[in-house]
């Protein structure tokens, strides 16, 4: 088997590659400035190489033709890559790598009436997951399925839209600040994972137990693997149901260890009991 072959993108596209160029410029500019510790590198370049495989090789002519291809090319972009990624905490490292023109700019933007809205909205406690759970229901819809798939313009809608809200999704879940500065409550971001968990479990146990095609789609365009439409809708619904949520554990577990060290410096809930100081005998 070729396995360069599989790199070879089987829809190119310059904009992907801009940006995934412009964030991996930025981050290693910012290793200059920043320490950035081995974990943290480790899972950076474990996000971007999950994410770019998953969008901009031939795995995409699979997610084309396969629908269970399609749920684990959406596992990667919704769930996995970006909550890969956010954990590595990139952005004080890709703000540092900026020229400080742009520093400069951003700051000023962010200042401004649109900037403040921009960032309230992506940074919603409620809308935020809310959209998170949206776009993963909406593109399952069959009537959507059938266009968005369909449709190269709509297609790339669809992928570029769960990678972006899983980024929003998972920035305000891996967040270790205290509420304020974050935007969302550190006991909010260990019962959001469960709560956006739900609908997304119960909508795999009915792909993978409804006995009848509901994306006959894959027919129509020509299964890439001799597989029943069946047996196909059935891997991609549990797809959705144990390995998506897994990663949503994952995602709980470590915004969970971020409450406890917030809770041990008293920064979080009562904190531990102040120390006692032992008094000094005065001298002189």
């Amino acid at each position: 088997m070729d396995w360069l072959g599989w790199l070879v993108p089987w829809e190119f596209s310059p904009a992907l590659l801009i940006a995934f160029a412009l964030g991996i410029t930025l981050f290693v500019r910012g290793q200059r400035v920043h320490k950035v510790s081995t974990s943290r590198k480790v899972l950076f370049w474990s996000g971007v190489v999950l994410i770019y495989l998953s969008m901009h090789t031939l795995l995409d002519y699979y997610a084309e033709r396969m629908f269970f291809m399609h749920r684990i090319q959406h596992l990667v972009l919704h769930h996995l890559g970006p909550l890969v990624l956010m954990a590595a905490y990139p952005g004080s490292v890709m703000r540092a790598g900026m020229p400080l023109a742009w520093r400069s700019r951003l700051r000023r933007f962010n200042q401004t009436l649109t900037g403040r809205a921009i960032i309230a909205i992506m940074t919603n406690p409620i809308f935020v997951p809310a959209l998170f759970v949206f776009l993963v229901i909406v593109w399952l819809i069959p009537s959507v399925q059938f266009y968005s798939m369909l449709d190269w313009r709509l297609y790339r809608i669809m992928n570029w839209s769960v990678v972006i809200s899983g980024f929003m999704y998972w920035n305000l879940i891996l967040d270790r600040r205290p509420a304020p500065p974050a935007a969302m409550t550190p006991g909010g971001r260990v019962i959001s994972p469960i709560v956006t968990m739900a609908p997304q479990m119960v909508a795999g146990a009915i792909i993978a137990f409804t006995e009848r095609d509901l994306y006959p789609l894959f027919d129509l365009c020509g299964r890439a693997i001799a597989m029943s439409a069946i047996t196909d809708q059935a891997i991609g619904g549990l797809t959705m149901w144990i390995p998506a949520a897994m990663t949503e554990v994952a995602g709980l577990l470590i915004a969970l260890r971020n409450v406890m060290r917030l809770s041990s410096k008293g920064r979080w809930g009562k904190g531990p009991p102040p120390a006692k100081r032992t008094p000094t005998p005065a001298t002189g």
